[in-house]
């Protein structure tokens, strides 16, 4: 009984129960949902697929979580994904006018100019939250729009496409029968991870995000540290912006990340991250993502009417907040305590 109240208190137990619910549900309907083939040395399945297609929402949380924490919230992530996609492409074709195998930079140079861009994208949101003392919300909304118009003007309002083959490989292909995206978001994760759990910086940005006030008064240098935040979740951004275009190596100025920021803030919700700040926790923001790529492929595959699919996630995204509420934690814990005393008088 022990055991069973840690795991119903512990926050991430209503995004996993979620999670697996979702895929018990596959499992029921479609059997062979959960299985795994091997393949020319590769990993197949419905599993790899939802995680696989998982990765640019997931990144998108993990810079959000941070963001949230501190009290924010970022709605620019979708836009500078965008522009990181309209950047690396148009970096790999040059003056080209058609799509080639060839590329017109080296690849790693446009790795970082990409990532560059998306850290002086996040630099901004944090220096009109920091210093201008901008709302969160106006600051991120401004660039949001502003994004979406210089995506168009790297593009040309157009489609823009890249044949370029190792371009592609950094999403597509495989390391260990994994695809790459999967591991170059587990190693982004970690890297948070490490430094969000294993240094004082998570301190200081759980101390932010609490109470900005008695932060500063205890050493704790507010400003710079929002700045750094929101700067590493255009880094997100940018990164998601490289896979996206490597994945489908084609960038559509107005569709091309659309209300990925709205995903990217209800993953983190999901994943147990408190809006007012605070508390946060990087593992629930990854496996919300998953809830929600799972959730619109069960769709997909059903053939559920996007009318009515949008209707259902809300749905489902309800229940799992409502489970991870504080208040259901308490009937949990509260029910399990009196089960135990029963099984004790008995």
């Amino acid at each position: 009984m022990k055991i069973l109240k840690k795991i119903a208190s512990s926050n991430m137990f209503p995004p996993l129960l979620a999670l697996a619910l979702i895929l018990l549900f596959n499992v029921v309907i479609q059997p062979g949902f959960l299985s795994i083939e091997i393949r020319d040395g590769r990993f197949y399945g419905g599993l790899v697929n939802v995680l696989n297609r998982s990765v640019p929402v997931m990144l998108l949380a993990t810079g959000m979580t941070l963001v949230i924490a501190t009290g924010g919230t970022d709605l620019s992530v979708g836009s500078v994904l965008a522009v990181g996609s309209a950047v690396s492409i148009s970096l790999i074709r040059g003056s080209d006018t058609s799509p080639t195998a060839d590329t017109a930079m080296a690849l790693w140079l446009v790795v970082i100019i990409t990532m560059i861009i998306g850290a002086i994208c996040g630099l901004w949101n944090g220096f009109l939250v920091a210093k201008i003392g901008m709302p969160p919300v106006i600051a991120t909304l401004i660039l949001m729009v502003a994004g979406r118009g210089l995506t168009q003007n790297i593009t040309l309002e157009r489609s823009v496409t890249t044949g370029h083959l190792p371009f592609g490989e950094i999403s597509n292909g495989f390391l260990f029968g994994l695809p790459n995206q999967i591991w170059i978001a587990l190693v982004i994760f970690l890297l948070f991870w490490y430094f969000t759990r294993r240094t004082a910086f998570g301190l200081f940005i759980e101390s932010v995000g609490a109470n900005r006030p008695a932060a500063n008064l205890s050493g704790v240098k507010a400003d710079s540290l929002i700045i750094i935040i929101y700067t590493l979740s255009g880094i997100c951004a940018g990164v998601a912006g490289i896979l996206n275009a490597s994945n489908v190596r084609v960038i559509e100025p107005m569709r091309t990340g659309m209300n990925m920021e709205l995903d990217a803030i209800l993953a983190v919700v999901l994943g147990g991250t408190s809006m007012s700040g605070g508390k946060f926790n990087l593992g629930g923001s990854c496996i919300g993502a998953i809830i929600l790529m799972a959730l619109t492929q069960t769709m997909y595959f059903y053939g559920v009417p996007v009318e009515f699919s949008l209707s259902i996630k809300a749905v489902v995204i309800v229940l799992v907040v409502i489970i991870q509420s504080s208040t259901t934690r308490k009937f949990l814990a509260s029910h399990i305590k009196f089960s135990r005393k029963r099984e004790v008088s008995e």
